[in-house]
């Protein structure tokens, strides 16, 4: 309503587009222009493209000027169709919402494992491929020894007192296997 009001254009960061479409099962025309929405980045890359992501633009007026805007930027790349190529087949028979499908089941098994694990703090009801929670700093090492990847957001987890709970970033993709969920969830629990 403000964008609209000093006639700002609105741009939607749709890098997780495909995760929040398949969560709140409405149309992608009712999650973009029909909101207000005049511009979103479509994401490729989070949900297993290779450094791509499209542009949308819902009013033509400003799609000229970011085809200047992206050559002045020397966003030229000679084997382009590589990368188009991609965005090609993530497009067909709707690959990219089975793709996010499957990252945000995996979340939901991923939290199921969680919310039965005591020490585990869950910061909100994840909706989509994304968990923020804390668990102490010894669990944190556990996980971290045993190989596995994630962010921790506040502290540093290799010193300092082992019962500290510390917050982690937790995010899974379409390749998760269920068996690196419960592997995760059996050395966290271990």
């Amino acid at each position: 309503a403000v964008a609209k009001e000093f006639e700002v254009p609105l741009h939607m960061d749709g890098a997780r587009f495909a995760n929040a479409l398949q969560t709140l099962g409405c149309s992608a025309a009712e999650m973009t222009w029909k909101s207000g929405v005049d511009a979103v980045t479509f994401g490729g890359t989070k949900n297993g493209l290779m450094a791509v992501e499209a542009v949308i633009f819902f009013d033509p007026k400003y799609a000229w000027e970011f085809e200047l805007r992206r050559k002045r930027g020397a966003h030229l790349f000679s084997k382009h169709r590589y990368l188009a190529a991609q965005m090609q087949a993530y497009l067909d028979d709707d690959l990219w919402l089975d793709l996010a499908q499957k990252a945000n089941q995996s979340c939901a098994k991923l939290v199921k494992g969680l919310k039965e694990n005591s020490e585990v703090q869950l910061d909100f009801e994840p909706a989509a491929n994304m968990v923020f929670a804390h668990w102490t700093r010894a669990s944190h090492q556990r996980l971290h020894a045993a190989g596995a990847q994630y962010y921790v957001l506040d502290g540093d987890y290799t010193t300092g007192d082992k019962n500290e709970m510390l917050a982690a970033r937790l995010v899974t993709d379409w390749s998760i296997s269920d068996q690196n969920i419960n592997k995760f969830l059996d050395i966290l629990s271990s």
